[in-house]
């Protein structure tokens, strides 16, 4: 890599504001306060409006499109057309 050209890359906070999660990482993206983490050290951090702790497929409340029943309403109200 060349040098000067790049990003810092340093451990950073991860923040998420609907489950309550935090998770530290390594990251070049920056955050405008810090906490002090499990460990003592002070780190920048970063909030996010979603993760895996907060996202519907990973916390199962996914709900499944039913694409068969959609095609079938669409058939009986518009017909086949004949070839």
């Amino acid at each position: 890599m060349k040098h000067g050209i790049h990003p810092d890359y340093r451990p950073v906070v991860f923040r998420d504001k609907t489950a309550g999660l935090t998770f530290l990482t390594r990251s070049t993206a920056t955050g405008d306060s810090t906490v002090v983490w499990e460990d003592g050290a002070t780190y920048p951090v970063v909030d996010v409006e979603i993760s895996s702790a907060s996202h519907p497929f990973y916390t199962g409340s996914a709900r499944v499109v039913d694409t068969a029943g959609r095609v079938e309403r669409f058939n009986q109200r518009y017909g086949r057309r004949a070839a």
